[in-house]
């Protein structure tokens, strides 16, 4: 009989905790939870206090057999599942389905894999919480029921094969409204006033920005004041410097982490939560889901040393920050390295960048402020108050900057010029130019997955654990879209006065974006059904209020089942209400004006096959339909747009006697020529194509089709077998019968003889 069994989530948590535990221990994994809620029906026990039906999946038997077994014959068993509320649910489930006694079993955690703390938990094994188990059990069986009842609904009264859940409904609505605000916003034309001033007595003219503290509604306006400068003499009316400090970020938890990684890197959420959780199981970095800026005194003591031996003793300053998260899940301690003193490790490329970033704002967290000296000078302008404002920042002494500056989500540049000369109230200036420059007002901001992250936390919506689950459900529905966008061009003016006013037409790109969300048609259709039917649940204090229940369970304060009856019993009548409730047929039709040529209706709506226009034709007669294009959204669609959609199909001419047409089918847009059809690039726009263009693609095509038919070998002695290539591979034909040529066979040299014998021993 061996003596310990420790079992944790993950095969190379295994491998590094096995390196530090004698020969006296055996690590397994379970390959994460081994059970979950039946598939069959609810899963949950409505007349048993919301009691959960879990089964063991069918590809989770063999690890249950071989952890059974080993249980058996192990005298002690351990269970170092993750210090979070999944992970207790976790050791639950082994201590349930391996019948370990759960009040008995050694439950060890730590917040990092290094061997102090393996050997630290060793020593000071508990037990299985189970208030921590209840919390993760509420979460999981309110979701299914919201989930099991939400989504019939959906199929009834939107269309078919759609599902809802709690927190990601919430995430939808809040991309919808954004969208809508962006769908109402009208850009409107300014004029932003800068001037290049140097001091009246400065010969050497070292020149300085300041900005007009009004902008000008129109250019009259604009060139009005250019025209009253002329002339004009400028005076300082305020010349101030003033100290300040920038204090370093505190270190990261996983909020911060992943707008972090997101701003400086570049990574989804989903990406940036999969590499922390292998370089956690390296034991490389502590716990990767935490709410807590906290570090160690050992962390924090090991910070010093690093920061003293690399940038000397002024840079370091010691503190500690305090978590100010609502219902911080537990105490654990920021994300940090296990190992201050490795600022490098070996990995992948994202391994080593996120391990890098982590490292970095680590100790930056232990460094002093940035000393910084603000000016600014405000200068009187021509005008009833108004008034030119330039401001400087100079870095005195960079402290934590000179490792680590936080990014933001705001992608506007600096204002700040950097140093201005030394001026005194009273003293005159003169300006070099004055440019008066046509800006426009932008719309808000679509969400990236960083800036939605951040916003769901201010909001106390979902944990740290839930925000990667959530933002990937969403786009794996199809409610939601991470795209880019091409920017448009626009022309802009600007009036330059030297010793005249010039005037300039200039061009600029506008709109450009990057991996930001945007709702689909579908998403914003489901989004307004929850929001007229459940409005209580789609509302972000209900939602953000349920997560503070969970606290409260978590916490022991009340009972999961009480928690979960509050919740289901007006849930459940609002679902009958909905189910009753006739939806309009022409609520998710929308009406975008009449087509000039024929005087019928044109609609949009979704169809079978997505969202797509209609003009509507008589009784008898066939509407014409056509889909919408990528990044088009039904709610924004102008009638001029739709109408441009039945362009297609397009016909370019002839080629070769027959002729080109361009269209878009169930396959997406393609050439037909003749009988044949070739597949436009990604690139190709089927609006736009043009005739040279289509005809490299169907001569592609014509490539391919060649090829195809070209066997790769024949034989003289046997002219009816031929080996070929096909769709799915290398293949011998037979007398009207095709024959799969096994794995690893050059089809090149096969034979005749192994040709026959694979045809024989062939499976039918």
């Amino acid at each position: 009989m061996q003596e310990n069994l420790v079992i944790v989530e993950s095969p190379a948590k295994a491998k590094t905790i096995e390196k530090f535990l004698g020969k006296d221990f055996v690590v397994k994994s379970s390959f994460g939870h081994i059970r979950d809620l039946s598939k069959k029906d609810l899963g949950v026990n409505l007349d048993r206090e919301y009691a959960p039906v879990y089964e063991i999946p069918s590809e989770k038997r063999k690890v249950v057999e071989e952890l059974t077994q080993l249980a058996r014959k192990t005298k002690t068993v351990w269970l170092a599942s993750d210090e979070d509320r999944e992970g207790e649910a976790i050791a639950w489930h082994l201590a349930e389905v391996l019948g370990l006694p759960v009040d008995q079993t050694k439950r060890i955690v730590f917040h990092e894999i290094t061997k102090p703390a393996i050997l630290a938990a060793i020593e000071s094994p508990r037990t299985i919480d189970m208030n921590l188990v209840n919390a993760q059990q509420a979460r999981r069986v309110l979701d299914r029921l919201v989930g099991f009842e939400l989504s019939p609904l959906l199929w009834k009264k939107v269309r078919p094969q759609l599902s809802a859940g709690r927190v990601q409904s919430v995430a939808v609505r809040l991309l919808v409204e954004r969208e809508r605000e962006i769908i109402a916003f009208r850009s409107t034309p300014y004029f932003r006033v800068v001037a290049q001033f140097h001091a009246a007595a400065d010969p050497e003219r070292t020149l300085f920005k300041a900005e007009l503290s009004t902008r000008f509604a129109t250019r009259e306006k604009a060139e009005a004041f250019l025209r009253s400068c002329v002339g004009c003499r400028f005076t300082v009316v305020r010349a101030e410097e003033k100290p300040a400090h920038r204090y370093p970020a505190p270190p990261f938890t996983t909020s911060t982490l992943q707008q972090e990684a997101g701003r400086k890197l570049g990574m989804s959420v989903s990406q940036t939560m999969s590499v922390a959780q292998h370089l956690y199981e390296q034991g490389l970095i502590t716990y990767m889901r935490t709410d807590s800026v906290n570090l160690s005194r050992q962390a924090i003591g090991q910070c010093k040393e690093e920061i003293v031996k690399l940038f000397g003793e002024k840079y370091s300053s010691a503190h500690n920050y305090k978590t100010k998260t609502k219902g911080a899940q537990e105490a654990h301690e920021a994300i940090r390295p296990s190992y201050l003193d490795r600022q490098t490790i070996e990995g992948t490329p994202a391994e080593r960048r996120l391990y890098e970033l982590i490292w970095k704002r680590t100790v930056a967290s232990q460094m002093v402020a940035a000393e910084i000296d603000r000016t600014t000078i405000v200068i009187d302008a021509p005008g009833e108050k108004l008034q030119f404002v330039a401001a400087g920042e100079v870095v005195r002494f960079d402290g934590f900057l000179k490792l680590y500056s936080e990014s933001t989500d705001d992608e506007a540049g600096d204002e700040h010029s950097g140093l201005l000369p030394k001026m005194t109230p009273g003293e005159e200036v003169r300006y070099a130019q004055i440019t008066a420059t046509e800006r426009f007002t932008a719309p808000p901001a679509r969400y990236n997955e960083a800036s939605l992250v951040k916003r769901l936390e201010e909001l106390g919506i979902g944990r740290p654990s839930t925000y990667a689950p959530t933002i990937s459900t969403i786009i794996n529905r199809g409610y939601v879209v991470k795209q880019n966008k091409e920017g448009q061009k626009r022309d802009y003016l600007q009036l330059t006065l030297r010793e005249h006013i010039a005037e300039k037409q200039l061009s600029e790109t506008f709109g450009k974006e990057k991996n930001r969300l945007q709702p689909t048609d579908i998403g914003m259709v489901v989004n307004d059904y929850l929001e007229s039917q459940f409005e209580p649940i789609m509302d972000y204090n209900f939602t953000a209020n349920v997560e503070k229940e969970f606290d409260r369970i978590a916490e022991g304060e009340i009972a999961w089942s009480r928690m979960i009856d509050d919740f289901y019993g007006p849930f459940h009548r609002m679902v009958d209400e909905a189910t009753a409730t006739q939806t309009p047929k022409n609520s998710q039709v929308r009406v975008l004006g009449t087509d000039p040529e024929t005087g019928r209706t044109v609609k949009a709506r979704i169809g079978r096959y997505g969202p797509m226009v209609e003009i509507e034709a008589p009784e008898g007669e066939k509407s014409r339909f056509a889909s919408l294009k990528k990044g088009q959204l039904i709610e924004s669609l102008t009638l001029d747009e739709a109408l441009a959609l039945f362009a297609l199909p397009r016909n370019l001419g002839l080629y070769e006697g027959e002729e080109l047409v361009v269209g878009i089918g169930k396959f997406g847009p393609y050439v037909r020529y003749g009988k044949s059809f070739a597949s436009l690039a990604r690139t190709d726009d089927p609006y736009t194509i043009g005739y040279d263009r289509a005809v490299e693609l169907v001569r592609e095509q014509q490539s391919r089709a060649a090829a195809a038919h070209t066997p790769l070998k024949t034989f003289d002695e046997e002219p009816e077998l031929q080996v070929r290539s096909g769709r799915y591979g290398p293949y011998i034909a037979y007398k009207g019968k095709n024959y799969r040529i096994p794995k690893g066979t050059e089809p090149g040299a096969l034979t005749l003889e192994q040709c026959m014998n694979i045809i024989k021993t062939s499976k039918k």
